[in-house]
């Protein structure tokens, strides 16, 4: 095969896998019939009670963004609650308001604008409690806590990579469809994945590379993020997040 050729089979399977999980999503994400403020914010059960949970509790969840948005892209934020404490405290950011850091906006599972959540990362006891200190840190040194940009970032899902990327102990693998994960500015373009361990290399979260132990191999073009998990296998897809291979392992 020439490298004429190669260039475009490559570029057409590039282009398949990262336009292909997005129509595939459009087909299949259902548009709420009712306006943001209508919108439902119902815990989903999926935060222990603090009377019954007395240690200490670190969660990150993830929920379909609202209307077409969803599509695309989740929001994601992370709530703790100290050994003993009566209440969970809740941080995400909001486009409203110059991308502040919210806290207590909605209860700690609380579906997003309808959209209920899934539970990234949930740690309790001791490892739990021994990070507490580091996420009330990490929250405080959020860089774009005045700056907000629904695509490519600063936005949510940057915000809930800061934490990851401050803090590899916690574990967090975001989707590949949390837009704005990335973002990373153009004065530092290479750094620590996501999750904090191994290497990123980002344009503005608008094209790169991740090659690191927790997110696999994954590609970046535009936002739209692909690639493959290895332990355990899964596909990382754009729009669509992510596809275990072999579901239950």
């Amino acid at each position: 095969m020439s490298t004429k050729r190669l260039a475009r089979a490559v570029a057409l399977t590039l282009a398949l896998a990262l336009t292909g999980p997005v129509a595939f999503s459009a087909a299949t994400h259902e548009i709420p019939d009712f306006a943001w403020h209508q919108a439902p914010h119902t815990p989903a059960g999926l935060a222990p009670a603090p009377d019954i949970e007395h240690r200490a509790v670190i969660q990150v969840y993830a929920a379909r963004a609202f209307a077409w948005r969803g599509i695309f892209a989740v929001h994601t934020w992370v709530v703790t609650k100290a050994a003993g404490g009566e209440a969970y405290t809740r941080y995400d950011v909001v486009g409203w308001g110059g991308g502040r850091v919210a806290i207590n906006r909605h209860a700690p599972d609380a579906q997003w604008f309808g959209a209920a959540p899934d539970l990234l990362v949930d740690l309790r006891g001791e490892k739990a409690e021994a990070l507490l200190p580091r996420i009330e840190a990490a929250v405080a040194n959020y860089p774009y806590a005045t700056t907000y940009r629904t695509w490519p970032g600063p936005n949510s899902n940057t915000f809930v990579a800061h934490i990851g990327r401050s803090i590899p102990e916690l574990g967090l693998d975001l989707p590949a469809n949390a837009i704005g994960k990335d973002y990373r500015p153009l004065t530092d373009p290479i750094g620590a994945a996501p999750s904090g361990s191994g290497v990123q290399v980002s344009l503005l979260g608008a094209l790169g590379l991740i090659v690191a132990p927790r997110e696999g191999v994954e590609i970046n073009v535009l936002g739209l993020s692909a690639g493959v998990d290895l332990d355990p296998l899964a596909l990382r897809l754009p729009a669509v997040g992510r596809w275990q291979v072999q579901p239950g392992t």
